[in-house]
């Protein structure tokens, strides 16, 4: 995957993407995800990889400061046309244009699994969170501590191709940043576990 080819397939994917992915299963477990997340009035929030909006109708955004980001100019286009009073920019989750120790929360749905290079983006998520923030990640991970199935390492290349790697180990892309961001929860969302709930909070930095 790259970031042309991103934009080419999420701009194919933006029409229908609600139809598959903010529905039924998906809605559920994005539901569960956010519904014990409590932010503070007035926090400030990103949201990375945005895409059509998803997540944003589980928080009250008219209590909190919002930023949302999103390489696809096509899905913010769709997610703009239903939250107009939130600011959205057309961003590279690996490279964010925002200061160090901007948000107290970032949300990242779905986008560790579709950029090209999943350590840049955790790296930026933990450089522009603050010191004592949270990252809230909804994604899709290879099993903890066991190898992808023949079924699976068969078809990772056409899912890919698709806009998204189901073959990605959390534990790999954690190293990253485990200097700085310890887990304070690790849990099964969906699918036998292959979507999982990870939250991170930022323990080191902004001094």
């Amino acid at each position: 995957m790259n970031n042309s080819w991103n934009a080419f397939i999420y701009k194919c994917w933006a029409p229908v993407y609600d139809f598959f992915f903010n529905r039924g299963l998906f809605y559920s477990a994005r539901k569960r995800v956010f519904a014990q997340v409590n932010v503070a009035e007035g926090s400030r929030v990103l949201f990375v990889g945005v895409g059509t909006g998803a997540d944003l109708a589980f928080f009250p955004l008219d209590r909190l400061k919002v930023v949302a980001v999103d390489y696809s100019i096509d899905m913010l286009k769709k997610a703009e046309g239903k939250y107009p009073h939130i600011e959205f920019m057309q961003m590279d989750a690996q490279s964010l244009s925002f200061p160090a120790c901007s948000f107290d929360l970032i949300v990242a749905s779905l986008i560790v699994s579709v950029v090209p290079n999943p350590e840049k983006a955790i790296l930026e998520m933990a450089r522009v969170v603050k010191k004592g923030g949270t990252i809230i990640i909804f994604d899709k991970f290879a099993p903890r501590h066991q190898k992808l199935s023949g079924v699976k390492k068969i078809i990772r290349p056409v899912i890919k191709l698709l806009g998204t790697d189901i073959g990605i180990s959390f534990a790999k892309v954690y190293k990253a940043v485990k200097h700085e961001c310890c887990v304070i929860e690790d849990s099964d969302v969906m699918m036998s576990g292959m979507y999982r709930k990870i939250v991170l909070k930022k323990i080191t930095g902004c001094t």
